[in-house]
């Protein structure tokens, strides 16, 4: 017979582990908020840094030559690091941290956050219409398992703190402890666990405690204060819920579709395939220049209430197809960031059109572009929650909170609706299935190489 489980040694067991994870999560919070806040202000110069080469390149005879050939050379360097030094640093990180933690793929090793660094900091600073989050998670969360591992945590604990990482990089990512952490239940593990929330809560405060000595307590975007919503109001919430869900499938549909005609050339080397990409936002990046790049300027401005909205269509397009055609390049890079600029683009077109067509209303499109925001990206992502306290935090928008249940609510009905499957789920399906090919391969050419 087989002896009972002492369960007083059990639970004695599970608390030291869990104070042990409490002591470790601000240590792994402070390490990943240091890098992710240097990262952040990297990603700032090298956006200047780029504006001031574009501008005086334009007093040059081969000024245009130059920028398409910088932009298209940063590309290609980005893309050359990710293959020969760390290929589980490509794209974004979170579908790679989600396969992770479901067991699918090994942890990345420590290499993975210098280059996922270097690579994001040249392919972003290009001008490729990525993210600062994806390379922050994947970082935050590469910390953490070298953490967990200098301190000899066995894989149960060190994929708590794996998560809680990822956490943290996503709260200095956007200055929103919040997000960090519903974002890792919602999201990365999908259910609610003490452990994981309480390494979570403390990893994303820990993370924000460091971070805003660089980079200041203030939200992301200046907002004015926005009042409460009036009720007559509230259906036009919903139909822009409703549109945004509509068109997060069609940016789904788009990017994956990129994403796969990208493999179909696979005979072309990663390296050219991402020159390519870069020279052509090169030639965007000359002629205007603020549509590349990860799009905070863009997000700004829209909230400021300082675009023209009868351009606002066709910066969204512009910024549409470039977001898909930046992830193909398979450097380091996000979604987040660009999907904020995609939600605001179509939040204030939106408002401004029920603004003409109901005066009376008294409509404020900046209103409408806090909610599109929010409810692009929960038909995207899936995530509503982690999406509404996103927005919330990065904008300060607290009076919006109901509109944005109610746009949300639409913008997930849509999605599911049309039977679009979460972004990052499809993601990590694809990166399983392409790092399981690769391992074949390998696997083979040993077994070849053996034989003869």
């Amino acid at each position: 017979m087989q002896p009972e489980p002492n369960h007083a040694v059990q639970r004695e067991e599970g608390h030291r582990s869990l104070l042990i994870l409490a002591l470790l999560a601000p240590i792994v919070g402070a390490a990943a908020g240091l890098l992710g806040a240097v990262f952040r202000l990297a990603l700032d110069q090298a956006d200047n840094l780029r504006d001031a080469l574009i501008v005086r390149a334009h007093d040059k005879a081969v000024g245009f030559v130059f920028v398409v050939i910088g932009c298209a050379g940063a590309v290609t360097i980005a893309a050359w690091l990710v293959r020969r030094f760390s290929p589980p640093a490509s794209g974004s990180g979170i579908p790679h941290v989600e396969a992770v933690l479901s067991g699918e793929l090994p942890p990345p090793p420590p290499r993975l956050i210098p280059v996922k660094f270097v690579g994001g900091l040249l392919a972003i600073g290009a001008g490729l219409a990525l993210g600062r989050e994806g390379p922050s998670v994947q970082m935050g969360a590469a910390i953490a398992d070298f953490v967990g591992r200098v301190f000899g945590r066995r894989w149960s604990d060190r994929r708590v703190l794996l998560a809680a990482g990822a956490g943290a990089g996503l709260a200095t990512a956007f200055n929103a402890p919040i997000a960090g952490a519903v974002f890792v239940l919602e999201e990365l593990v999908r259910r609610f666990d003490p452990r994981i929330a309480i390494t979570a809560l403390g990893a994303s405060a820990g993370a924000i405690a460091v971070a805003r000595i660089l980079l200041g307590p203030a939200p992301d975007f200046q907002v004015e204060p926005l009042g409460y919503a009036r009720l007559q109001a509230w259906p036009f919430f919903v139909a822009l819920g409703a549109v945004a869900g509509l068109v997060a499938t069609l940016y789904n549909v788009t990017l994956l579709g990129a994403v796969r005609m990208a493999e179909r050339l696979g005979r072309w080397p990663v390296e050219l395939k991402a020159g390519l990409i870069g020279g052509t936002l090169g030639i965007l990046a000359w002629f205007a220049p603020g549509l590349v790049g990860g799009g905070d300027r863009i997000t700004q401005h829209v909230l400021a209430g300082e675009v023209t909205v009868a351009l606002v269509p066709l910066a969204f397009l512009l910024r549409f197809g470039l977001g898909a055609v930046s992830y193909a390049a398979a450097t380091p890079g996000g979604l987040f960031a660009p999907m904020l600029v995609l939600g605001a683009q179509l939040g204030v077109f939106f408002g401004a059109l029920c603004r003409a067509a109901f005066p009376g209303l008294d409509v404020d499109p900046v209103a409408f572009a806090v909610l599109g925001m929010a409810a692009f990206f929960a038909g995207v992502v899936q995530a509503p929650v982690t999406g509404i306290v996103l927005v919330t935090e990065i904008t300060a928008g607290f009076a919006l909170l109901l509109p944005m249940l109610g746009a949300c609510f639409a913008a997930m009905l849509v999605a599911n609706l049309l039977g679009s499957a979460p972004i990052y789920e499809s993601l990590r399906e694809r990166t399983v299935r392409h790092q399981q090919a690769t391992d074949l391969t390998r696997t083979a050419g040993a077994r070849s190489g053996n034989s003869r």
